[in-house]
């Protein structure tokens, strides 16, 4: 087809067709249309949008632009994703807990980049753990076990790669047509019948307000719901960190806690929100969502999933039973509270690029990190607080001005108020 063409449909507002995106894509995909070309159509979605139909067209064509996964042959299958977030462990226990339940979790997670930790970055926390299985046996393990995580194939929607890399420097990201088809082609290509969502909200979010966090969660659905999949998407707070670990050894260690029936309250609430929907998705009854996912976490079997999965990966399943084994950086930095009251902010981002500051991010994909350093909360908003008293501990390998930088970013993010404010609920919407 005629790319000029394409581009001056998308410029003056109209609709593609399947063939229309197809071509398209296929052929950036393919290398025979130009990267300034489909920079301009990129350009003219941003600014005109695409329907609903369009998005579901486009994401399935760049789920099928590479290799699928077929899972049909497993029982309940179901991936979830988060939009990223600071402190956001919450697979590492989600994933043992639905497999505990009775569900099939066959994933694959990506790697974290700025501010947003990864799932394979925690998990390689733990000695010996891999990331690569071949199909067979990853399909092998989640039968065996009900979970098997991966990293993300470079051919798995080879497209949407392509596509981000030129959205990434053409100021094209922030389309919610465009983010919703990146995250869903990567998901449908994956395979899992059923796909829970945690879009995440707030300061150390990427959709910044519930209204276009609920805009982004509604395309998905549909998405997912055209595509044949069942989806359910729940919104929650990120406008301070979750949990009070961020850094990858540290987060790794608060999901066992809470896997051994501890952990703080805002990441087991938000794990038993995702399991319940999970459940409902493939068919349990209230009742029963209701009542599996605590007792999961109580019992241990939530754990003893997670240790099962991390042995049959190659990792050291010692470290499940002794997770003060791992890695943490030795130097304690104490970030303290600039007066006394009661903690009303913790920004998010803030505490997010400070790990960034200190090794424990990636500015840049590919790039080494370091495990072991990271930020341990010891307020969060609503807690009293003492001025020259820690709200915060830095884990790091020499006090240095890096330190004192990583130190002077989370405190620009706390805000202190004389009075008790009242805390900000963490799950904000359930969309189903």
């Amino acid at each position: 087809m005629h790319t000029p063409s394409l581009i001056e449909r998308k410029r003056d507002g109209h609709a593609h067709s399947a063939d229309e995106l197809r071509a398209l894509v296929l052929g950036f995909t393919r290398g025979e249309v130009p990267d300034y070309q489909m920079a301009a159509w990129l350009m003219a979605v941003y600014l005109r949008g695409m329907t609903r139909e369009e998005t579901a067209l486009l994401t399935g064509i760049m789920a099928e632009s590479g290799d699928t996964l077929d899972l049909s042959g497993l029982p309940r299958t179901v991936d979830k994703h988060s939009t990223g977030g600071v402190g956001d462990k919450t697979s590492l226990v989600l994933a043992p807990m639905m497999a505990a339940c009775g569900l099939t979790v066959a994933k694959m997670s990506g790697r974290g980049l700025a501010h947003t930790g990864g799932t394979i970055d925690k998990l390689e926390s733990i000695p010996g753990w891999q990331d690569q299985l071949s199909t067979e046996r990853f399909v092998e393990q989640a039968r065996r076990i009900g979970l098997a995580l991966v990293g993300q194939s470079k051919n798995l929607a080879p497209a949407d790669g392509l596509l981000y890399a030129l959205r990434d420097v053409t100021a094209t990201v922030p389309s919610v047509p465009l983010i919703a088809s990146s995250i869903m082609s990567k998901k449908l290509a994956a395979g899992a019948h059923s796909i829970i969502l945690d879009v995440k909200v707030g300061a150390g979010a990427f959709m910044e307000t519930l209204e276009r966090a609920t805009e982004l969660a509604e395309a998905m659905i549909d998405i997912g719901h055209r595509n044949g999949r069942i989806v359910r998407a729940i919104l929650t707070n990120m406008d301070a960190p979750l949990g009070r670990a961020a850094g990858n050894s540290l987060e790794v260690r608060e999901a066992i806690e809470t896997l051994n029936g501890g952990g703080p309250d805002d990441l087991r609430e938000l794990c038993l929100t995702l399991c319940r929907q999970a459940l409902l998705a493939n068919g349990f009854s209230g009742a029963e969502a209701d009542s599996l996912p605590p007792r999961v976490l109580g019992d241990g079997s939530a754990l003893a999933k997670l240790r099962a999965f991390v042995v049959a990966q190659g990792g050291d399943g010692a470290y499940i039973d002794q997770p003060e084994r791992l890695d943490v950086a030795p130097i304690e930095a104490p970030v303290n509270a600039p007066q006394s009251g009661f903690l009303s902010g913790l920004d998010a981002l803030a505490v997010g690029r400070a790990v960034l500051a200190v090794g424990g991010g990636r500015e840049v994909k590919g790039a080494p990190i370091d495990h072991g350093v990271g930020v341990t909360l010891l307020a969060k908003p609503g807690d009293a607080v003492t001025a020259g008293k820690p709200v915060a501990v830095l884990h790091v390998r020499s006090a240095n001005a890096v330190t004192e930088q990583a130190a002077r970013l989370i405190r620009a993010g706390l805000k202190v108020s004389l009075n008790p404010q009242p805390r900000s609920p963490l799950v904000l919407k359930v969309i189903d």
